[in-house]
């Protein structure tokens, strides 16, 4: 049991520090809501129109594509650190993987998501 205290320690830390960091403001923090307060604050501007502005599909795609292709270049980095010690092997699994990242590039700009419109 000694061996896991240290593990139920970080655990009880774990848990009890978000509860409260979320708890503590709002019994410390002063409550006085007016109505200047409970305002959108637009830099100093007064706010106007809908916040719920409707934007394209077609930029959360974008959005979407970017960060795919962003996260798996990520994975180049280890690769290519222990390129040496993986061997033929490893360069191969990466040329299927870089060849499965274009031919996603290549069937995303032929179906023209990649146009910022």
């Amino acid at each position: 049991m000694a061996q896991y205290v240290d593990l139920i320690v970080f655990f009880v830390v774990g848990m009890t520090f978000p509860i409260v960091s979320f708890w503590l403001p709002r019994l410390l923090a002063p409550k006085y809501p007016d109505e200047e307060k409970l305002t959108t604050y637009e830099s100093g501007e007064v706010p106007f129109g809908d916040a719920r502005v409707k934007f394209h599909v077609h930029y959360y795609i974008f959005a979407l594509i970017f960060v795919v292709f962003d996260v798996e270049t990520v994975f180049l980095y280890p690769w290519a650190v222990k390129f040496k010690e993986l061997g033929i092997f490893g360069f191969a699994e990466m040329v299927v993987f870089i060849v499965m990242l274009v031919v996603g590039l290549v069937y995303a700009w032929k179906k023209k998501v990649l146009t910022w419109v």
